[in-house]
């Protein structure tokens, strides 16, 4: 998911996809030990996107406290 797309997101909407991307991570991560991982690239990924909403949403909030 591009930093774009994540910024036209409501709050809410960035939150449930954090949480929900934090459980596909811990469910890699089972199966990597299980040796059942398919594509190992999804770590990566996966975890540079929880990351990027992250980010966005810490944005938002230095900007309300400057704002306000």
């Amino acid at each position: 998911m591009k930093a774009k797309e994540v910024r036209k997101m409501d709050s809410e909407k960035i939150v449930s996809s954090i949480k929900s991307l934090k459980e596909e991570l811990f469910n890699l991560r089972f199966q990597s030990v299980a040796n059942k991982l398919e594509n190992p690239m999804r770590f990566r990924v996966v975890k540079k996107d929880i990351a990027r909403m992250k980010t966005v949403l810490r944005e938002r909030e230095i900007k309300e406290k400057t704002k306000g």
